[in-house]
């Protein structure tokens, strides 16, 4: 599978498998909050785990920067709720 690639240019974590991309879209709201707006993965692909691997790096990423997370995506809420401490 596919590695998970920030581009924090665009704010976004993806993923492209079988030519299809998969996103979860952030944006910074202050210098210590981040929202977590939309994980999007195709279809053919759900099933797969690749909107956990989006969610597991972009946790892992806002926790080494210290940053609190908004989860207006309801993906990420549920992750949260079960991933997140």
């Amino acid at each position: 599978m596919s590695d998970i690639l920030h581009q924090p240019d665009q704010q976004q974590f993806i993923c492209v498998v079988d030519g299809q991309l998969s996103r979860l879209a952030y944006r910074r709201l202050d210098a210590s909050t981040v929202e977590a707006y939309s994980t999007q993965v195709p279809s053919e692909l759900r099933g797969k785990g690749i909107a956990d691997r989006l969610a597991r790096s972009f946790y892992d990423w806002s926790q080494a920067q210290g940053l609190t997370i908004i989860p207006t995506c309801s993906y990420i809420d549920v992750w949260l709720r079960r991933n997140g401490n």
